[in-house]
């Protein structure tokens, strides 16, 4: 598993906690109120501002709430105490979000399935019976009987704050390992649970990240990666450097774990270990943060764990991105994007020695579409694609020949294919932006498709639509954009409205269903997606078209986007929002500072907004493949010219203001939404509110519990309906004074 981006899909080498005290001036009590504007109605916990500033290249930079960074000092905590009091007292005297919740709930409360697979004779897969805080896993011989429970992870919380990362089962279906995450950290803790009793074994693995668990076919251990031991008090924000691979063998300690792979040349590089279907191959997949260019190294298992042999360098140039797919003996098969921006399919003959340079021989080549991942399943090759961010499959022989197109139903999302090479059937999860996930069962051989998990739903599909437009960007590029709304919508521009946006790291928006969003269409509300660049829905071109100096592209895409929605009247600026989570945050915060007369509102959460500092902080150095780095001048200049933390100013009137974070985001650390919303709220000229959220207990996103993404959710409902003047039964109201 490589290092993640911010993703939806947000991160001090610093050591923040000895900082503060030692450097900044005491910190005015943070019930201290402030007005955000003068003569304003609403008043903030008052900030204080230190003498910070720092020399990048020649050029200063004033970092005034420095302060904020420590996480851990009382200071900083009362700050947060006192924030989130001014804004749950605003959000919870709304009138429209009790209503909101409630109907939330109701079309919340469906049953959930996760894609199922078999390993020893069983079936395993998630199950959430509607408002389940965590899914639960279950497994069963056959899909048609009822199952056993196998890990409810609700009950290893009161709350349902600790969350299952990932888990993996043994080839004879004896043994779970799964790992767990507390308060939406990163930081993962394995375990090993017996199938067949679900007795939880001694077995107990800290410092991982970023990682999964893949056994070796003899069932008696797995690989996993971490991380040394941090600092305890400071694991939330210290930097994520040396990950390391080993092997776990049940029933023993983590000091006897094996250290299969490392480099202490290389502190930035992570390590991924999948043991091939054969049993014959560790394959080692090879990232640096988060660029997409990876190697791939490899040892032979076929004498054990901890034989002497060597770890062959297979792909050691980093010049593409290499997904290891599966192996016919000494075969490798690889799907890549060497020599084909949207990626094909070639094989590798290990057997043919080190010594020389790997060649590549091509099986299924470059198509139109963009190819998202290729499964080896039943001695055939089932082929991803996107066509235009939906999903297109294709079955492929081993000789590269189409075989069949499977038969989706309808433009959506497809998640899943995973199998064996002797397996004929596989599974995969349908969904689009008005319908759910149905799970269907596939054979790969005679073309047999088949649901065997459908929802259960409070509301029907048909009563919304999805259309699919075409706009074009500031330079002229041609730019996707899928526009959700109830049917029988007018087009007069009074729509409200919410334009959702990521563009990066290589991550496609494609069709995926929400509950969120279906309340928000139900209230009138028109739910817009566009396909920025910086993504890869047309492969590795249009993702670097989004990367470091470029990286304005897609800022003028949203742009381009919000401007496209009013021309053609689904909206207008006073009914328009702006939304997005990590790197999606930071997309808001640019375009709001860019364009602050443009949008009604903005949601940015969990957001990058410290251009010049995010690689200081846990895992952020990792992002500089996407983003570049202030240690670099020339990157530097590119990241202060959009950086929306260094792009407020005083006096500009800001749409009203939402931002979200956590207490326990290790990824995206939360001082980037604390120092943008203090700003924010010091610089506002508007008359309008300007919040921060700030969630305990919680994380990045993943993992989170259902009762808290409904309570965020109906608290960004109900805040957007303020602001865009919608009434309680989901339309527009005619404009009035401001209350």
């Amino acid at each position: 598993m490589s290092i993640p981006p911010p993703s939806r899909r947000v991160r001090t080498g610093l050591a923040a906690a000895t900082l503060l005290a030692a450097s900044f001036p005491h910190v005015p009590a943070a019930d201290d109120p402030q007005p955000a504007a003068a003569g304003g109605r609403f008043h903030y916990p008052a900030t204080a501002k230190v003498a910070q500033t720092d020399d990048y290249h020649g050029t200063k930079v004033a970092d005034p709430y420095r302060w904020l960074e420590d996480a851990n000092s009382p200071e900083t905590q009362a700050w947060v105490e006192a924030q989130n009091k001014v804004t749950f007292d605003y959000l919870r005297h709304l009138p429209a979000r009790e209503g909101i919740k409630e109907r939330l709930t109701k079309l919340w409360d469906y049953e959930k399935y996760g894609v199922p697979f078999k390993e020893g004779g069983r079936y395993f897969y998630s199950k959430n019976t509607g408002l389940q805080n965590q899914s639960v896993i279950y497994t069963a011989p056959t899909l048609a009987e009822p199952p056993t429970e196998l890990l409810d992870p609700n009950k290893l919380s009161t709350d349902g704050t600790v969350s299952l990362s990932s888990y993996a089962i043994s080839e004879d279906g004896r043994y779970m390992a799964y790992g767990l995450n507390t308060s939406g950290s990163d930081w993962i803790e394995w375990h090993v649970k017996e199938v067949a009793t679900g007795r939880d074994l001694p077995d107990d693995l800290k410092w991982s990240k970023f990682s999964g668990a893949s056994w070796t076919k003899d069932n008696k251990g797995f690989f996993y990666s971490r991380y040394d031991a941090p600092d305890e008090k400071t694991q939330l924000q210290a930097v994520n450097y040396f990950q390391k691979l080993y092997y776990h063998a049940v029933g023993t300690t983590q000091e006897q774990d094996v250290l299969v792979y490392e480099r202490k040349d290389e502190k930035e590089w992570g390590f991924g270990g999948e043991v091939s279907d054969d049993g014959q191959y560790l394959v080692i997949a090879v990232s640096h943060g988060t660029d997409p260019k990876n190697r791939v190294f490899f040892r032979s298992l076929k004498e054990g764990v901890q034989s002497a042999a060597p770890t062959v360098e297979l792909l050691r140039d980093a010049d593409a991105h290499y997904v290891f797919v599966g192996n016919d003996g000494p075969v490798f098969y690889f799907s890549t994007n060497r020599d084909a921006p949207r990626g094909r399919l070639v094989a590798i003959d290990t057997a043919k020695g080190a010594d020389q340079p790997p060649e590549l021989r091509e099986v299924i080549p470059q198509a139109a579409e963009t190819l998202e991942g290729v499964s080896y399943v039943g001695g055939r090759f089932v082929a991803n694609y996107l066509q235009d961010a939906h999903a297109l499959v294709r079955v492929f022989g081993t000789d590269g020949k189409t075989l069949q197109q499977v038969g989706l139903p309808g433009l959506g999302t497809a998640v899943g294919f995973g199998g064996k090479p002797q397996d004929t059937e596989t599974f995969f999860a349908f969904a689009t932006y008005t319908a759910p996930p149905t799970i269907y069962r596939y054979d790969v051989r005679t073309d047999a498709l088949a649901a065997v998990f459908a929802p259960k739903l409070a509301f029907d599909p048909a009563d919304y639509t999805s259309e699919q437009v075409f706009y074009q960007s500031k330079d002229g590029t041609r730019v996707p954009m899928v526009i959700s709304y109830k049917r029988g919508m007018r087009r007069d521009g009074s729509n409200p409205t919410v334009l959702y946006g990521y563009g990066g790291f290589d991550i496609s928006l494609t069709p995926a269903f929400s509950p969120a969003n279906l309340v928000w269409m139900e209230m009138g509300g028109v739910y817009a997606v566009p396909n920025l660049r910086g993504g890869g829905e047309y492969g590795e071109e249009w993702h670097l078209a989004g990367t470091k100096e470029r990286k304005q592209n897609v800022f003028d895409d949203f742009i381009a986007a919000a401007e496209y929605l009013i021309a053609n009247q689904y909206t207008s600026t006073p009914r328009l929002a702006i939304s997005g989570r990590s790197n999606g945050g930071l997309l808001v915060g640019a375009t709001m500072t860019q364009r602050p007369d443009l949008f009604a509102a903005a949601l940015p959460g969990v957001g990058v907004m410290d251009m010049l500092r995010f690689q200081k902080f846990t895992i952020g150095w990792g992002w500089a493949p996407d983003y570049g780095t202030s240690d670099d001048a020339a990157q530097f200049a590119s990241l202060y010219a959009y950086s929306p933390l260094h792009h407020l100013k005083p006096g500009v009137r800001y749409p009203a203001t939402l931002v979200t974070t956590s207490d326990h985001d290790d990824r995206v650390v939360p001082a980037h939404s604390f120092k943008f919303a203090a700003t924010l709220q010091a610089d506002q000229a508007a008359d309008v509110p300007t919040l921060i959220r700030i969630e305990t207990k919680s994380g990045h996103g993943g993992g989170r519990p259902t009762a808290k993404i409904i309570d965020e959710v109906a608290d960004n409902w109900a805040f957007l309906s303020d602001i865009l003047r919608v009434d309680l039964d989901g339309k527009p109201e005619a404009a009035q004074a401001a209350r």
